[in-house]
């Protein structure tokens, strides 16, 4: 049971999220907030770009002890620190975003904050996905 992409017919299409996604049923999946550390808690970097990466697998190694994969993803919400250095890398998250997501958009909100609990952590990500029925 493939997720719909909700996209007003007169509003211009965004550029790497989803206005909207909807899915008629199946198992939700919340995974909370996740950092760019490893699995003994010790970040991989201080950067932004390499804590984006370890994130997003983080999200991806949680979804997958439910049976889930990044297709499953429907809302994922970004907290980050730093807004220059988010602006700066783009293009290098578009690229592990492609590495580790593919073509698949999620519904997505970037919130820029003034600090996170887990120094020296830059961004913090957390998603919803929904897994069809067996």
């Amino acid at each position: 049971m493939p997720s719909q992409v909700l996209q007003p017919r007169n509003w211009q299409p965004p550029v790497g999220y989803a206005n909207g996604i909807s899915v008629a049923a199946g198992r939700i999946v919340f995974v909370a907030g996740q950092v760019g550390w490893n699995a003994d808690q010790q970040f991989v970097s201080e950067d932004l770009v390499p804590q984006f990466r370890q994130a997003l697998e983080n999200i991806l190694a949680v979804l997958a002890e439910a049976g889930g994969g990044p297709e499953h993803v429907c809302r994922l919400t970004a907290f980050c620190i730093d807004k220059p250095a988010y602006l700066a890398g783009r293009r290098e998250l578009g690229r592990i975003w492609k590495s580790l997501m593919g073509d698949h958009y999620p519904a997505m909100s970037m919130i820029f904050v003034a600090d996170l609990l887990d120094a020296p952590a830059k961004i913090e990500l957390e998603a919803t996905a929904v897994i069809p029925p067996p």
